[in-house]
């Protein structure tokens, strides 16, 4: 067993180096990637001393089991992969702290008197494949098996290849009812990715709901040509009709209160220096608290990006690939979270989570904690020695509460 001095800002170090660019800071951890499977390993290996039981199911999710894997089961965890160029604690945070709070609860004699689980979610960035929580989409049936065995990442591999490359068997991914019935609550622990807890001043949150957000892909086609024989008159680009259609998203969610739309991934075909493109893809983050107003945006873009795109002699379209509507989190186990974090301010959360996607089918609830530099997604994400451990006691008060 591990030694009662573990804690969650020293497991952090031990995974630090990991995926990290020297050169940015940042951490590039796609999922079923070298390092996140470096990751995957580190997790079965501590779950081990802790003498958790693991278990990897249909989905690639995994399972550290303290107690028998059974029905209605207290779960908690989070996700290893990052977005490229990421924070340490996005995602981290939640599984360390979950194995550490095994340790607290057990030094103080807590026996559970159901069983509890620390999950392990694959793909909840949605960075290599492009959707997002789609371990817990398929978990739940969200996503269709033969949908996500589709699915290419940026160098042209299937997600069928590379999950059996993982040891994960492709014909077997889907929905999977006993899975999801082991699950009777869900506690997902996060770094929060916002300034809420910086403004109130407190070192941690309740979740209470998570935005509707989706992403979409646009394709803008024009004419692919020569760059130095081809006069400025005489082209359809659609990289110079991209970049007028990603200013007019920005202008057009600003002009929504509460909107956000993003354009984080840009791609000009065939990308060449001297080649005027043939086409470019780009992927748009749209979101808002009301689902309404955030398929009404989209809607908008699409229409006036078809006509922006004509007026440069090019085509734009725009495809759906994602999309997750507001989610607000069982009131029951909130009210429980209230009474066991006392004055614990409750924040809703602008960023996806597994739990989000879990909170349709089974209660769900999630803690934040604090970030003093409110930025996330980013190598500039944070969050103190102090509080990261602090994160482990109060999910133990937590879990301990609702055993």
């Amino acid at each position: 067993m591990p030694s009662s001095t573990a804690t969650v800002s020293g497991l952090l170090d031990t995974i630090a180096p990991v995926g990290r660019d020297g050169a940015t800071g940042g951490y590039r951890r796609p999922v079923f990637s070298h390092p996140e499977l470096e990751l995957r390993e580190w997790f079965v290996a501590e779950a081990g001393r802790r003498g958790l039981g693991v278990e990897i199911d249909r989905n690639g999710i995994i399972w550290a089991w303290w107690g028998e894997p059974m029905p209605g089961a207290l779960v908690t965890g989070s996700h290893l992969d990052s977005v490229p160029g990421g924070g340490a604690f996005d995602g981290p945070l939640g599984v360390v702290s979950a194995l550490v709070a095994i340790d607290r609860m057990r030094e103080r004699g807590v026996v559970p008197s159901r069983s509890l689980a620390v999950v392990v979610f694959p793909e909840e960035e949605g960075s290599r494949f492009g959707v997002a929580c789609l371990g817990s989409r398929l978990l739940t049936g969200l996503l269709t098996p033969d949908a996500a065995r589709r699915l290419t990442d940026r160098d042209g591999n299937t997600l069928a290849d590379v999950f059996a490359g993982a040891g994960v068997d492709p014909e077997h991914l889907g929905p999977d009812p006993e899975a999801l019935a082991r699950i009777g609550q869900f506690v997902e622990l996060h770094v929060e990715q916002g300034r809420g807890l910086i403004d109130l001043a407190a070192p941690i949150a309740i979740g209470s709901s998570i935005l509707g957000h989706g992403r979409w892909k646009a394709t803008v086609t024009g004419q692919g040509n020569h760059a130095g024989t081809t006069l400025m008159n005489d082209r359809a680009d659609p990289v110079v009709a991209a970049a007028a259609i990603v200013g007019l998203i920005s202008e057009l969610a600003r002009a929504r209160d509460d909107a956000r739309a993003t354009v984080g991934r840009f791609e000009p075909q065939p990308g060449g220096t001297n080649v005027i493109a043939s086409h470019v893809d780009f992927w748009i983050d749209v979101r808002h608290p009301d689902d309404s107003v955030t398929r009404g945006l989209v809607d908008q873009i699409a229409v006036e990006a078809a006509a922006l795109a004509a007026s440069y002699g090019c085509d734009a379209r725009i495809a759906e690939e994602s999309w997750s509507p507001t989610v607000g989190f069982d009131p029951a186990l909130g009210r429980a979270l209230a009474e066991l974090v006392p004055g614990a301010p409750v924040l809703r959360s602008g960023a996806g989570h597994d739990a989000g996607i879990l909170a349709a089918r089974v209660p769900s609830a999630m803690l934040f904690v604090r970030n003093p530099s409110g930025i996330s997604h980013s190598p500039e994400e944070f969050v103190e020695r102090s509080d990261a451990d602090d994160s482990a006691d109060v999910l133990a008060d937590v879990l301990a509460g609702l055993l």
